[in-house]
């Protein structure tokens, strides 16, 4: 694949795993954030402890080695809290080398066939599992035996490679909804959208009112990807999905013509020059209210914060529109999880095993991922532990719109195998329909299938 490799208390039982997604009968699952993967170097500076959660755990000696794709300024001030709650207790200090999302998540195949850290963030599911069957992560079924009661079957079930063994602790989820500003929508009074019509006669009422409609940017590759699934989810359903992410649908079906064209509708009340900005700069645009609509995961929050705390309590979101089908009865939508695993090459893990695998255990406590989400509260934690009163109230509403999801998705990136969901794949397929969405639709489809087609074979498909 070479470096082509591109971009949270509740989940009940009935989590049924194809390549990577997951269905759950009234579930509360995860979602994705873009990551990027990169032989990390810049170390992360250390925050003041906030908490000091306390999982078993000895004194330690010796090294650890973080790779830390969290580079956004609130999610790095979560991950420094807890390395600084890990060393309070055990003595040991993370070494943590932080590098940009997508970076990381673009260079992660040789990342991790390099020399990488000990301790990486990477995705559940199908892309989790690939860098298992290659022999570039170390199972931890030891140390899931000590936590596997602090999560659902859901969770645990988004952690088990082909070959049966675990290779990760969930640590966080995020859904992706449709945001906005209430103070906003309450001056102009709008209404929230619950149809596909809604939503296009908002967005012309957005534009006869000076504003850009839906705030969008794709230069980090991955966006686009949730506005493909989530209108393939609504036009075409859950298996269609699965089945397309798999290769038993072809991209050169007309369901997905028709996905292209629907999209195509929404194309003109994008942000202008959206290919070359980023999914902050696109969340800064609906901060200022010089945006309507912005459509991303939870973690998004964390942007908000940053550039206007003020802001962050007018924040509110709703599922996307449905198409009045017979698949609105599944209200899908994406929701992956994160997870921390432990590589197989790293130079120093003989030596770090123990120090990587008791991070691991310290990961699964809800008192340690409280500390992540508090710092951005679009990470909600996966630990059963974790005590939910401390949940604000975007949270609760995130947990409650994907606890009547029939049918949830890891993100296309993770669905897919990870081959074809990079900067060389299917991130340059969307941005060439985007940049020319009345093109001939047949050739760009048969130019993705084609290169589907063209893939090695990969026994985890």
């Amino acid at each position: 694949m070479d470096s082509q490799v591109t971009r949270r208390e509740v989940l009940k039982k009935g989590l049924i795993g194809a390549a990577g997604l997951t269905v759950l009968p009234s579930v509360i699952a995860a979602c994705s954030t873009s990551s990027a993967t990169t032989a990390p170097t810049a170390a992360a500076a250390t925050q003041a402890p906030a908490a000091t959660p306390t999982p078993n755990a000895n004194i330690l000696t010796g090294k650890l080695t973080l790779g830390n794709n969290h580079s956004d300024a609130s999610d790095l001030k979560g991950v420094n809290a807890i390395n600084d709650a890990f060393k309070a207790l055990t003595t040991l200090a993370v070494t943590t080398n932080t590098v940009d999302h997508n970076t990381f998540q673009d260079q992660i195949n040789n990342y991790l066939g390099a020399t990488p850290d000990d301790v990486f963030f990477w995705f559940s599911g199908y892309r989790m599992r690939f860098f298992a069957d290659k022999g570039l992560a170390t199972a931890i079924d030891d140390t899931w035996a000590k936590v596997s009661s602090n999560f659902t079957a859901g969770f645990a079930n988004a952690v088990v490679g082909n070959d049966k063994k675990v290779y990760g602790i969930p640590v966080d989820y995020y859904p992706w909804c449709v945001f906005y500003r209430k103070t906003l929508f309450a001056d102009k009074k709008y209404t929230i959208p619950a149809t596909w019509d809604d939503l296009i006669t908002l967005c012309k009422k957005m534009q006869t009112d000076g504003l850009t409609p839906i705030a969008f940017s794709d230069k980090d590759g991955w966006p686009a990807m949730g506005t493909f699934d989530i209108l393939n989810l609504r036009m075409n359903g859950y298996d269609f999905h699965v089945g397309l992410m798999t290769g038993a649908q072809k991209w050169t079906d007309p369901k997905v013509t028709a996905v292209f064209q629907k999209w195509a509708t929404l194309i003109p009340f994008y942000t202008h020059g959206y290919a070359g900005l980023t999914w902050q700069q696109a969340c800064d645009t609906l901060v200022r209210k010089t945006a309507g609509l912005f459509f991303l995961g939870l973690f998004m929050t964390g942007e908000v914060a940053t550039v206007d705390a003020t802001a962050s309590a007018d924040i509110d979101f709703f599922p996307f529109p449905f198409m009045g089908n017979s698949f609105d009865a599944e209200q899908a939508l994406d929701a992956p999880i994160d997870i921390a695993m432990i590589s197989a090459k790293s130079p120093n893990l003989a030596a770090d095993l123990v120090n990587a695998k008791a991070y691991m255990e310290f990961w699964a406590k809800g008192s340690t991922q409280l500390l992540m989400y508090q710092a951005n509260n679009g990470f909600i934690p996966t630990a059963s532990d974790a005590d939910t009163t401390k949940f604000d109230v975007l949270t609760q509403k995130a947990v409650q719109i994907v606890s009547k999801a029939q049918k949830i998705t890891q993100f296309l990136d993770r669905d897919t195998r990870p081959d074809f969901a990079g900067a060389n794949a299917m991130q340059s397929f969307l941005l060439n329909f985007l940049n020319a969405p009345t093109q001939d639709l047949a050739k760009l489809q048969a130019s993705i299938q084609a290169f589907w087609d063209a893939l090695p074979v990969y026994a985890g498909n």
